[in-house]
C-alpha cells in the first residue's frame, strides 16, 4: 500500500507540474494574442514597432564580425516646410537622408531614438527580393519561370499549385487573400493570429485553395505570395533565411545593431514584413541598391537582377504605382526611382539619378486614408529635389 500511495503521489505531482506548464504557455499564448490584437492601437503604436521581440517570437541575424559602415557627412539637408509639416501629420518617427552614399539628414521623433529596431513591415519584401536575386545567381534556383511546386512540393494541390516564382515575384498569383488590416476575420490578420500564437505559416499558406483568376494574369497584392517565396528559397538551399540573409546580404553591409526577424513558433522567418532594423540600417541597405549591388568594393546582390527586379513588369493598371519583383515603382517615375515601402509608412526610397536615398519609419494609423501614399512620394521626392538643386 505504501508503495501504491508513493507512485500515487509522484503521479499527482506530474499532473501538477503538467498543469503548471500548460499554464505558462497559455499565459504566454494569451498575452502574445492579445499584443498582436492591440498591436496598432494610439497609445501603444509607437513604442510597439520598436519593440516586437517582447511580443512575437523573433530570431537575430548576426550583423558580422566587420566594423560599421560609417557614413561620410555630406552637406546638412534642410527640409522643406511641406516636410516638415508632413513628418508631424504622419507621425514620422526616423528620416534618414543619403546623398551619394553621404549623411545628410539624421533624425528621430516621437521619443524614438537612433538604435530602434523599426518593424520594417512590406519593406521586408523588398530584402527578400534582394535574397531571391542572390539564390538564382548562386545557381540553387533554375529560373524565375520554374514552377513553386518545384521546390516547395507541399504546395502541390493547393492554390499555388500552378503559379511561378515570377508570379509570386509580381504578385501576380491569382491567390485569394484578404488583406484588409482593418477587418478582424480577414486573412491578413487571421495570418498575423497565426504568428503571434506560434503557429505554422507554412501549414497555414498550403491550407489555402482558392483562386480568383489563373497565375500571371493580372496583378493584385497579396501578401502572403512572399511568403511563398520564401518557402521556395528555403526548399531550393535547405536552408532558413535568417541564416541565408545574415550570410549574403547583412554580415557584408556592416550595419550598426543586430537585426531581428520575427518568426513563428517552428522557427521560420515572417518574410513579408517581419525584419527588425535600425532606420540607418535600412538606409545601408537601400544605398547598396542605389549602387546596382555593391558596397564597399563587393558585388553583394547582381546589378543585372537589381534592374530587373526594380523595373514596373508587373500588369498593374494604367495610372497606378507599378510593381516589378517585390519592389515599387511611383507614378511617373523614370528610370532608377524605385522603393520599398510598409504599412503605416514605413519606406526605402531610391532616386539613382540624383544620387538620393531616403530612409523613412513611422507609426501613421492613417496610411490607408486616400492620398496618403500619394503624399508620402510626393514629400520624397521633395526631399530629392532639394538635394538636386
Amino acid at each position: 500500500m505504501r508503495a501504491v500511495l508513493k507512485w500515487a503521489g509522484r503521479g499527482i505531482v506530474a499532473v501538477v507540474l503538467l498543469a503548471v506548464v500548460i499554464g505558462v504557455w497559455q499565459r504566454e499564448a494569451i498575452t502574445r494574442l492579445m499584443a498582436a490584437v492591440t498591436l496598432y492601437d494610439a497609445d501603444k503604436i509607437v513604442n510597439n514597432l520598436s519593440n516586437m521581440d517582447r511580443m512575437f517570437w523573433t530570431v537575430d541575424m548576426d550583423r558580422g564580425d566587420g566594423p560599421v559602415a560609417a557614413f561620410a557627412p555630406g552637406a546638412p539637408l534642410t527640409l522643406p516646410s511641406d516636410v516638415q509639416t508632413w513628418i508631424t501629420d504622419f507621425n514620422v518617427t526616423a528620416l534618414v537622408v543619403l546623398k551619394d552614399g553621404k549623411l545628410v539628414f539624421d533624425q528621430y521623433f516621437l521619443g524614438t531614438d537612433a538604435t530602434d529596431k523599426r518593424m520594417s513591415f512590406s519593406v521586408a519584401k523588398s530584402f527578400l527580393s534582394a535574397l531571391m536575386g542572390i539564390v538564382l545567381d548562386d545557381g540553387a534556383i533554375g529560373s524565375i519561370d520554374d514552377k513553386v511546386t518545384k521546390y516547395v512540393p507541399s504546395l502541390i494541390g493547393s492554390a499555388y499549385d500552378q503559379t511561378t516564382i515570377k508570379d509570386v515575384l509580381q504578385m501576380s498569383s491569382g491567390v485569394t487573400f484578404d488583406e484588409d488590416y482593418l477587418a478582424f476575420n480577414s486573412d491578413i490578420n487571421r495570418m498575423s493570429r497565426t504568428l503571434a500564437l506560434g503557429q505554422s505559416m507554412d501549414q497555414f499558406t498550403e491550407k489555402l485553395t482558392e483562386t480568383f483568376q489563373a497565375p500571371g494574369t493580372a496583378w493584385k497584392y497579396v501578401s502572403i505570395d512572399t511568403h511563398v517565396l520564401g518557402m521556395v528559397i528555403r526548399g531550393a538551399t535547405g536552408r532558413p533565411i535568417a541564416e541565408l540573409m545574415q550570410e549574403k546580404i547583412i554580415a557584408k553591409l556592416g550595419f550598426e545593431e543586430t537585426p531581428r526577424y520575427m518568426v513563428d513558433g517552428y522557427g521560420v522567418a515572417f518574410v513579408l514584413g517581419g525584419l527588425n532594423v535600425t532606420t540607418r540600417d535600412y538606409a545601408r541597405f537601400a544605398q547598396m541598391i542605389a549602387q546596382d549591388g555593391e558596397w564597399q568594393g563587393q558585388q553583394v546582390v547582381p546589378a543585372d537582377w537589381i534592374a530587373a527586379s526594380t523595373a514596373a513588369s508587373a500588369k498593374t493598371a494604367a495610372g497606378e504605382f507599378g510593381y516589378g519583383y517585390q519592389w515599387w515603382i511611383p507614378v511617373g517615375a523614370g528610370p532608377g526611382e524605385f522603393m520599398g515601402r510598409g504599412i503605416y509608412d514605413q519606406y526605402i526610397y531610391i532616386n539613382q539619378p540624383t544620387g538620393v536615398v531616403v530612409a523613412v519609419n513611422a507609426a501613421n494609423r492613417r496610411f490607408r486614408v486616400k492620398g496618403a501614399s500619394e503624399r508620402n512620394v510626393a514629400m520624397l521626392r521633395q526631399i530629392s529635389d532639394a538635394l538636386s538643386e
